[in-house]
């Protein structure tokens, strides 16, 4: 009787263990990278049109996993050609001497119901700062979908110089929130030797 449960669990069991899925190919055309910010008590937003992401995560070894993410700055929308001039400028973005900016990832923490705790590093203008940004991660059918946001002090990386640095009229937080979309690769794991 025993044997039976336990060739009854395995066979249960061996669909699971032998398709692991490990999400790498990104969709960039499911994807976006948004901002809120304050002006003058405003709430405004914003996104970057353009940006590439490097992406290895398997659900099973979430410890394992790995992001870099490259923006393109330059790329900015903030709702007309003039504020998306002057945010690219030199006193804010600067895009002509810092074109893109970068994170990537040195830990991920599972913490339980498709949660995750993303930590990283962010370098914007040169300036590197550690982020931890909180994420969900929902499987739809052969792709993955990471939805995450943190607050950048936007003095931290320089965003707003000379008569910008004060956060009088826009304010010094901003949001930044990411949906990273990603395809799966269906592998063995009897296999790979993982």
């Amino acid at each position: 009787m025993n044997k039976t449960l336990v060739a009854f669990a395995l066979a249960a069991a061996l669909p699971f263990a032998a398709h692991a899925a490990e999400y790498q190919q990104i969709q960039t055309d499911k994807s976006a990278i948004n901002f809120v910010y304050k002006q003058m008590g405003v709430s405004m937003d914003g996104h970057f049109r353009k940006f590439a992401a490097q992406l290895s995560f398997d659900p099973a070894k979430p410890a394992a996993a790995k992001a870099i993410l490259d923006v393109d700055l330059a790329s900015v929308d903030a709702g007309s050609s003039d504020a998306d001039q002057e945010i690219a400028g030199k006193q804010w973005f600067n895009t002509k001497a810092f074109p893109t900016a970068h994170f990537e990832s040195g830990s991920v923490k599972a913490l339980g119901n498709n949660r995750y705790e993303v930590a990283g590093k962010l370098t914007i203008k040169g300036r590197t700062q550690d982020i931890v940004a909180p994420a969900t991660f929902t499987p739809q059918g052969n792709s993955g979908v990471f939805d995450g946001s943190f607050t950048l002090r936007r003095g931290d990386f320089a965003i707003g110089e000379g008569g910008w640095s004060a956060f009088d009229i826009v304010a010094n937080d901003i949001q930044v929130k990411f949906r990273i979309t990603a395809s799966s690769t269906a592998r063995s794991t009897a296999t790979s030797g993982k």
